[in-house]
């Protein structure tokens, strides 16, 4: 592929979407996505996009870090060559983008997008053309069970198959239990993702794994329930439930996936490209195929353009089990135009031809 070998001109603004609810998980809710939106020309005149979704709730990270982090770099990356994509990311990730990787993935995801449409390249082939589709869920956010059970008819009606909820909130175990026995009523065949963001106590977790025994309820995953560096209690949760757990927070980079197949505190590891950028993401992949890992695909509070880079990302790269790309449908108004396509759960990425094929409106 080849492509325009300097940057032009790198810019970034605040991206503040609306939400149509909040939404809300273990550790604090959001009521609005405050993004950034990134946008990096090349000497030949293309331009690619990226977003920056930091989610304080999730791990600390706010707009203003990654306004701070972009900034810093704005100076440096001007005129700098762009050959090997990858050198450039460490580069930036040294340069500081390691404090913030909300914004060292914007960085990544707007060169890429960059490149590949310099190179008329869709970016869902650059990640390796294996497949162009992908199944979402959709979540179940922490809320009352009448709540939960409206949300869950609702994503049903969305002829959406798997729900994800978020557990660990303020209520406690029974509170929890009461949520998910609405659920289940409500959409009695739907695959559940219990999902705890590393806010669920060893206690609460049993309690939890008996309540769902007791109620005749077996998920598909659990996902983060404990604290992140809590792998002993993770491991013993996978080995006492008998269910799939996925390591989220724990597992940043390909060292951290290293130590959860090590340790067997997990058998799914959930990439989100928020957490450390493309680069990185590529590098817990190949850690995860080499230990025999399975896959899932997450984001945070992330618009289409986001959405649709992790489906390129996961879809090109193939053998992901789990997807959750569902935010852009909890969003008030779409500043963009184009990104995946969704019938039902369907996410297809099939009819972009270059990059990831999203522009601002």
């Amino acid at each position: 592929m080849s492509a325009p070998s300097l940057i032009r001109r790198f810019d970034f603004q605040p991206l503040d979407i609306p939400l149509h609810t909040p939404f809300g998980i273990s550790g604090g809710a959001q009521a609005m996505a405050n993004n950034v939106l990134v946008t990096l020309e090349l000497d030949g005149g293309v331009i690619g996009y990226g977003e920056a979704a930091p989610l304080p709730p999730y791990n600390g990270e706010t707009q203003a870090d990654a306004l701070a982090v972009l900034g810093a770099a704005r100076s440096w990356l001007t005129g700098h060559p762009v050959d090997d994509w990858r050198a450039l990311a460490e580069e930036f990730r040294t340069r500081g983008g390691g404090k913030c990787g909300s914004a060292q993935c914007a960085f990544e995801m707007a060169l890429l997008d960059a490149l590949t449409r310099a190179g008329g390249v869709p970016l869902w082939k650059y990640f390796g053309g294996a497949g162009t589709e992908l199944e979402t869920d959709m979540t179940v956010t922490t809320g009352t069970p009448a709540q939960a059970a409206a949300d869950a008819r609702a994503i049903r009606a969305r002829r959406i198959r798997m729900i994800k909820v978020k557990v660990g909130g303020k209520g406690g175990a029974d509170y929890d239990l009461a949520r998910l026995a609405a659920i289940r009523e409500a959409a009695p065949d739907a695959p559940l993702i219990l999902d705890g963001n590393a806010g669920v106590s060893r206690t609460e977790a049993r309690a939890l794994v008996q309540g769902l025994r007791q109620r005749g309820i077996t998920p598909a995953l659990l996902e983060q329930w404990l604290a992140k560096d809590d792998l002993d209690g993770a491991r013993a949760l996978a080995e006492e439930s008998g269910w799939l757990v996925a390591a989220d927070e724990s597992v940043c980079s390909g060292q951290d996936a290293e130590r959860i197949a090590q340790q067997k505190a997990a058998q799914v590891v959930n990439i989100k490209l928020m957490k450390a950028g493309l680069a990185t993401a590529l590098d817990i992949v190949a850690v995860a195929r080499r230990t025999g890992l399975g896959l899932m695909i997450g984001g945070n509070v992330e618009s289409i353009l986001a959405m649709t880079v992790s489906a390129c990302f996961a879809a090109g790269q193939g053998g992901f089990t789990f997807a959750d790309l569902d935010t852009p449908l909890f969003m008030a108004t779409n500043p963009f135009a184009g990104g995946y396509t969704l019938d039902g759960g369907k996410i297809s990425v099939a009819h972009i031809t270059a990059g990831h094929g999203v522009t601002p409106r």
